[in-house]
This record gives structure tokens, C-alpha cells and sequence, in this order.
């Protein structure tokens, strides 16, 4: 046995190979389950007693030195990768690929700040929400298309349980727990049972803004989408109110502004019209502010909300909103600058 156990030790010294194939069938030869190794643990039960601690002894050195044998070839072996002599332990190793801030989050913060600086506190609520966060107490009637399963994801029926489909939802809670004055925003997820295109999607994210107090009036509400506009996207970009509704709201109200990928002449994203509408506003409805115990003849207000994602598209002239959601690298990578 000791012999034998010389024998292939030499064998192992005097082996060499070039190719990750030769070291490979080296180790299954003398490792693997079936190698020269499991044989030699497989007659040791045959060694004299007297000679056990010997043989044993010699078998693990065996082992050892097979193993580090192994491990010499393989870093010899870099030499056809590196086209090198020998490797140089003290070059650095690869790059690491830095991530970078998404869009979304990037644009959802300048949000957060512009409005912080107006005074505005951050509120934020459950995604999976009930009927009346999401639809009664916003004023929408029982027969209102935007409870049809062609708009909502319901979960539950009877209660109605649902995800929600605006962050208005979120004001609903922050007028039923706080007094006015009321000042607040409230960015998060939305869902909508809509199909993925260039310009809409099933998951998108949003900023609504709520102002309630005494003597509050549309004029202070315009200006101050007019500031965060000017904030968001430059001094020199304009903007129109057009009359709408909402059923949370009156007087409702679209905000367009020119539209920043075409300078206002006219491309798909803007429908050749110049203009995108990027948010919703008006009049906080008295129904709203009765439902959620607010008295509406002391007090008043205004509501806005604005899809994160349309303002981003703006702002970074990104042609299809579906490059938010697929996470490729090159895509974010333009973004680390902004970060």
C-alpha cells in the first residue's frame, strides 16, 4: 500500500497540462468518486492495524497535494486567457458595473423638494385600498365607468377591495385624521386595467397634491402649478388651463404645457398639437370635504395630481413609457448624471 501510495504521488508530481480539459480529467481521475483516491480509502480497511496510522496518514497527504497540484495547473492554465507568462496577482480585478438612479425615482424626487419648499408635508397610504378611500368618498357615483373592471383591478367584491387607482386615495385618509390647514402631497403606485402602449400603462406612478384652508381660491392654485412648472422644466415653458371633470372636483381643470420633446411643433408624443397635458386639477368638490368631516362653507381647497412617468417623458424626452419597466442598463445609465 505504500508503495503504491509513492507511486502515485510521483505520477502526480510529474503531471502537467495546459488546457482547463486536461486539469479536469486529472482531478476526476484521482478525486472523483471512482479515482485513484476512493480506491485507496476503499482498501484501507485491508491495512494492517499495526500500519494503519501510517497508510492513513500518507493517503491525506496524497489528497493534499493532488488538490494544491490541481490548483497550481489551473492558475498556470490563465496563461492562455491572459496571453501572459504568468498572472499578476496585483492587478486590480474586473470594474464592478455601478447602478444608477431610475428616472422615475430622480423626477420623483425634484417633485418632493419643489413642493417641500412650498411647505408641503409627504403622505402616503396602503396600495390595496377600499371602495371608499379609492371612489366614495372622492364623489363618484355608484354607476361611474372607473369602477368597471375595464379600469380597476378588483380584488374583492362585497366589500369592494381593490388596488387603487389614484393616490387621491391617500388625501381621503389625511382629511379624515388632520384639521385644516391641510398642505400636503402624496407620490406612490397606481394600477389601471389599461393596455401597454408607448403613452399608457397598466403600473404607473403618480404626485397628488392637496391644499386646504380658509379663503383658498383657483387663482392660488394656478400659481402655483405655474411655479412648479417653471421649477420643473425652465422659466421660458408655458402653460393653459383647460376646463375638464373630475367628479372630486369643482371647477376641474387639464394642465398642458408646450411640449418639450418637439419645442411645440408637433410630434406623436403631443398628437401634432404642441401641447401635453401633464396633470389634473380644481376645486376640492364640498361633497368631498363634507364626506371626510371638513366643514366645506369655512373651508376650502385645491387638488392636482400628475403622472410621474408623463413628467419624466418630458423632461428627458423619452418617446415610450415602456422603457421605465423593462431595467435595461443602457437605458438607466443616461441617468446617472442627474443623479
Amino acid at each position: 500500500m505504500l508503495q503504491n501510495i509513492e507511486k502515485i504521488l510521483e505520477e502526480a508530481r510529474q503531471f502537467n497540462a495546459e488546457t482547463r480539459e486536461e486539469i479536469e480529467q486529472f482531478r476526476i481521475r484521482y478525486l472523483g468518486k471512482k479515482g485513484v483516491l476512493a480506491d485507496l480509502f476503499k482498501n484501507f480497511k485491508q491495512v494492517p492495524a499495526e500500519q494503519k496510522k501510517e497508510v492513513g496518514q500518507k493517503i491525506n497527504q496524497l489528497k493534499q497535494f493532488i488538490s494544491s497540484r490541481i490548483e497550481e495547473l489551473i492558475l498556470a492554465a490563465s496563461v492562455e486567457v491572459t496571453g501572459k507568462e504568468s498572472t499578476d496577482l496585483t492587478l486590480p480585478g474586473p470594474p464592478l458595473q455601478l447602478g444608477a438612479r431610475h428616472p422615475i425615482s430622480i423626477v420623483r424626487n425634484q417633485i418632493i423638494d419643489i413642493f417641500g419648499r412650498l411647505g408641503f408635508t409627504i403622505s402616503e397610504g396602503p396600495e390595496i385600498e377600499d371602495d371608499w378611500h379609492v371612489f366614495s368618498a372622492l364623489n363618484f357615483p355608484p354607476e361611474h365607468p372607473a369602477r368597471d373592471m375595464q379600469d380597476t383591478f378588483f380584488i374583492e367584491k362585497d366589500p369592494d377591495i381593490l388596488l387603487r387607482t389614484h393616490t387621491s386615495s391617500v388625501q381621503v385618509r389625511v382629511m379624515e385624521k388632520e384639521k385644516p390647514p391641510i398642505r400636503t402631497i402624496s407620490p406612490g403606485r397606481v394600477f389601471r386595467n389599461e393596455a401597454i402602449s408607448a403613452r399608457a400603462h397598466c403600473i404607473f406612478h403618480q404626485v397628488e397634491g392637496l391644499y386646504i384652508d380658509e379663503n383658498v381660491s383657483f387663482a392660488d392654485l394656478k400659481q402655483i402649478l405655474l411655479y412648479f412648472t417653471h421649477e420643473m422644466f425652465g422659466k421660458d415653458v408655458d402653460i393653459r388651463l383647460r376646463p375638464s371633470y373630475f367628479p372630486f372636483t369643482e371647477p376641474s381643470a387639464e394642465m398642458d404645457i408646450n411640449c418639450q420633446i418637439c419645442g411645440g411643433k408637433g410630434c406623436n408624443v403631443c398628437k401634432y398639437s404642441g401641447w401635453l397635458e401633464i396633470l389634473g386639477c380644481g376645486m376640492v368638490d364640498p361633497n368631498v370635504l363634507e364626506f371626510t368631516g371638513i366643514d366645506s362653507k369655512k373651508y376650502t381647497g385645491y387638488a392636482f395630481g400628475m403622472g410621474i412617468e408623463r413628467v419624466a417623458m418630458l423632461k428627458y424626452q423619452v418617446r415610450d413609457l415602456r422603457l421605465y419597466f423593462e431595467n435595461d442598463i443602457r437605458f438607466l445609465e443616461q441617468f446617472q448624471a442627474a443623479h
